[in-house]
């Protein structure tokens, strides 16, 4: 049975990241600094090389891969909730070089911003952690 929670809208954020940043450690930096630990976050913008995961259900573990071309950011998605009491970024990246080829993943570091432009949505609402789930091996919400 699904566990869904309803939670109220608190604050939005929206800036842009520097250049050279790694994108994963950016954007829970500015949780880190803003005390955000409940929300979503999307953002749109380039990035100059990429580190995507893929997650390999039967073996239980992430797959990484390096995209070392400059790309266009066609949607990164994600949300942010706690694990062992600090914020952590859980996102997926779609990527677009050059030639229209797409790549798309779960958002690891090693991501370096060329532009990007964010947006964070908090939200009031009981707190939601991570922890170990047996069944799939992720590290999901117990809510």
């Amino acid at each position: 049975m699904a566990r869904i929670h309803k939670l109220n809208v608190k604050s939005i954020y929206m800036g842009r990241l520097k250049r050279g940043d790694d994108l994963l450690e950016a954007i829970t930096k500015v949780c880190r600094e803003n005390g955000i630990s409940l929300g979503r976050v999307e953002a749109i913008g380039a990035v100059e090389k990429a580190t995507l995961g893929y997650y390999d259900q039967a073996g239980k573990e992430y797959e990484y891969f390096t995209v070392d071309t400059p790309c266009e950011i066609t949607s990164l998605l994600g949300n942010i909730s706690l694990r062992d009491g600090e914020p952590m970024v859980h996102a997926h990246l779609t990527l677009a070089g050059r030639d229209g080829a797409v790549f798309g993943g779960h958002l690891a570091s090693g991501t370096k911003v060329f532009a990007c432009e964010i947006v964070l949505e908090t939200f009031d609402g009981p707190e939601f952690k991570r922890g170990f789930d047996e069944e799939t091996g992720l590290a999901l919400w117990e809510i």
